[in-house]
């Protein structure tokens, strides 16, 4: 089990942006399916965003479709998530992922590692 350490969560209006970061100290993300995973109060957990292990494809949730962009600084080793024209529905814990694999499109599946989470807040 390894921890990857997610940063960047606050308080944001409706229609604010924020970019969350996910460092992987001791841990390489190569070769490696990476995502972000959501979990809002009450609700059960949602993929947001994977990044094929297999062919670097990237799957996103339907709710958060050109609005949300994944991205990876392999030298910092750290994946980010930008989050644009963010709604109440957004709020939620937001964590990263690595596994083996994406599955039903934007859900990281066969952990590898993950984070406790950062989170996000947006109000109206």
């Amino acid at each position: 089990e390894v921890r990857l350490v997610e940063s960047g969560g606050s308080v944001v209006q409706a229609g604010g942006s924020l970019r969350l970061s996910c460092a992987a100290p001791g841990f390489n993300f190569d070769g490696y399916a990476i995502g972000w995973i959501r979990e809002a109060p009450g609700k059960d957990r949602e993929g947001v965003v994977c990044i094929s292990s297999e062919d670097g494809s990237i799957t996103y949730l339907d709710s958060v479709k050109g609005r949300f962009i994944i991205s990876t600084d392999a030298a910092k080793n750290t994946v980010y998530l930008e989050m644009n024209n963010l709604k109440p529905e957004d709020t939620a814990l937001y964590s990263c992922a690595a596994g083996a694999y994406c599955s039903d499109g934007s859900w990281v599946d066969a952990l590898d590692a993950w984070g406790q989470g950062t989170l996000v807040t947006v109000s109206s």
